[in-house]
């Protein structure tokens, strides 16, 4: 690592009254500590390491300082999904619907890794209601704007926010980055988009899901077919024959066989991959293109704590994403709360001890 590697950082802070400040930099550790002590700012935020030291960067031609580079990072924002969850919208998350970060985790570590070659990734709870990647290799960190757009749009499906099918399949040539996707969200299809969010459960979610279908005559036998669900004539072979109850599994599962039996038949050749489609679609990863294009782009510092909900952003294991609890991610109240009992009780301690002696 070169020598001026850390004095050529940029650290940003964001101060009381939303004060903004940027281009600082430090000459070693104990610089950023004490002046993280002196200002106690709300947000770190980390940018690219420059040319020159950021904070000469006014008595520097423009020209001349230039960012050098910078950890390939992601940014991945539950707002970004709340077309398709039923649960929260905006800022607000809860454990019916962040099994959608877990997912992205999934599909984009195993990307960045297998497909790229990257083996140095941090993942990061952004503090609020979402999730940040940091890749650090050398050639993730020398990577050109274009070399980094490529990327992000290489991992890029669906558009966040916007109802229009994004995902088309070729049934007989799915890349083989789609396919492991595929085998991701179909892992968590029956737990996540069944249970957790019941996302058939009305009409207005079932139409939803059918403007997701190309052929027209297909919809029509999906809807015939609920029709029957709802009227009790649908038949179904794990309830002994008995009428099957209308629910998002059974509407579901009508919509898997009629897409089989359209496979089989030949029928509706656009539709035959829409199941994959539709999976993809309510849960694919939905990336923020912009944060890992711009070289210059600054991120939230790992650790640092989320200014509206006190919460650390904390690093994620993904050997143990299933059992990550965001509820439960300490805030900073909450060390502190801790540190003086900790403080306490060791002061008890050194008294009992005294006495005895």
């Amino acid at each position: 690592m070169e020598k001026n590697y850390f004095c050529n950082r940029e650290f940003s802070f964001t101060l009381k009254d939303d004060i903004y400040i940027r281009y600082q930099s430090f000459g070693n550790q104990q610089e950023l500590e004490k002046e993280v002590q002196k200002r106690c700012p709300y947000k770190i935020d980390i940018g690219a390491v420059f040319t020159h030291k950021p904070k000469d960067h006014k008595v520097v031609k423009a020209t001349a300082f230039q960012a050098k580079e910078k950890e390939l990072v992601f940014d991945i924002d539950m707002t970004d999904y709340d077309d398709v969850r039923n649960c929260c919208s905006g800022a607000d998350i809860c454990e019916k619907c962040w099994p959608l970060m877990v997912i992205a985790i999934k599909v984009i570590n195993r990307a960045l890794r297998e497909d790229f070659g990257f083996k140095h990734l941090l993942w990061v709870f952004s503090g609020r209601r979402g999730v940040h990647c940091w890749v650090c290799d050398e050639k993730a960190r020398k990577l050109s704007q274009n070399a980094r757009s490529a990327i992000a749009e290489y991992l890029s499906l669906v558009k966040g926010g916007e109802k229009l099918k994004k995902v088309y399949i070729f049934d007989k040539h799915i890349h083989p980055s789609i396919r492991k996707a595929i085998e991701v969200v179909e892992t968590h299809s029956k737990e996540y988009l069944i249970k957790k969010q019941d996302f058939l459960e009305t009409d207005e979610q079932l139409e939803s899901v059918l403007k997701l279908i190309p052929d027209q005559g297909l919809k029509t036998e999906i809807n015939e077919g609920i029709d029957k669900l709802k009227a009790g004539k649908w038949k179904s072979k794990e309830d002994d024959g008995q009428p099957a109850k209308d629910n998002t599994f059974n509407r579901w599962k009508i919509l898997c066989i009629l897409r089989e039996v359209a496979r089989e038949k030949g029928e509706y050749h656009k539709s035959h991959s829409c199941i994959e489609e539709i999976m993809l679609q309510y849960m694919y990863p939905r990336l923020d293109v912009n944060v890992s294009t711009g070289v210059n782009h600054l991120l939230k510092s790992p650790f640092c704590i989320h200014p509206k909900t006190g919460k650390v952003c904390v690093p994620l294991n993904v050997n143990e994403l299933d059992s990550f609890d965001p509820m439960a991610v300490p805030t900073l109240s909450r060390l502190c709360d801790e540190i003086n009992n900790l403080d306490t009780s060791q002061d008890e301690t050194t008294r009992k001890v005294r006495g005895k002696c």
